[in-house]
């Protein structure tokens, strides 16, 4: 979901400003609810590890770039029900500040795009799960057809944003259909892989208990 650099250029970038800062102004909200509710240190050291994961699922998982953007395995629905809306969301936008800064400086400039890719897909799975899952469930009590359905809204909400990013960008030339289309024939891997994932770590958690 790593916009490639030059997809959106010059003055149309002046939404991927405004779009970060909404999702990320949402995300001070939501910590600081979760703050009032949990506390300091356990606000802390859920965005720790969750920043931990969402590194170690950019840098250390399989990932190349397809079309108009990097296919990356991210685990969105299992670091949302592990964690929370809040340090997840934290997760996801420092992870990926850590990476650009340290690793690929060349995706900084695309910070802005990128970064409401990853937030506002997660905020759209966290009111999702409002609707799917009873609230206060605990992570081993939920169906496997609830995850199945929160990983499909996860999935399709990335792939939602990034071809949003590239027809806003490049608009609807033949070039940029294609281009889409190969990031999104090259994404359905993810978007079958996760879901199993997503299972199979409900699965070990359900039989732990």
């Amino acid at each position: 979901m790593h916009i490639e650099a030059g997809v959106v250029q010059g003055a149309k970038m002046l939404l991927s400003y405004g779009t970060a800062i909404a999702v990320i102004g949402t995300t001070v909200k939501l910590a600081i609810d979760n703050l009032n509710e949990n506390g300091i240190l356990s606000l802390v050291l859920k965005s720790i590890l969750a920043t931990i994961l969402v590194f170690a699922c950019f840098e250390i998982l399989p990932h190349y770039a397809v079309g108009i953007s990097e296919v990356h395995l991210i685990l969105g629905t299992t670091i949302f029900l592990v964690f929370g809306i809040a340090p997840a969301a934290i997760g996801l936008a420092l992870g990926l500040l850590i990476q650009g800064l340290f690793f690929a400086q060349f995706d900084l400039p695309q910070y802005g795009i990128n970064v409401t890719t990853l937030l506002a897909s997660m905020l759209i799975l966290h009111y999702a799960a409002k609707k799917i899952i009873p609230e206060n469930i605990p992570y081993k009590d939920i169906s496997y057809t609830q995850m199945l359905k929160m990983s499909i809204v996860w999935e399709g909400a990335i792939v939602s944003w990034v071809a949003f990013w590239a027809f806003y960008g490049q608009g609807f030339g033949a070039e940029n259909l294609a281009n889409v289309f190969s990031f999104g024939s090259a994404y359905m891997g993810v978007v079958i892989l996760e879901p199993v994932i997503d299972l199979a770590v409900l699965s070990a958690v359900k039989a732990f208990n």
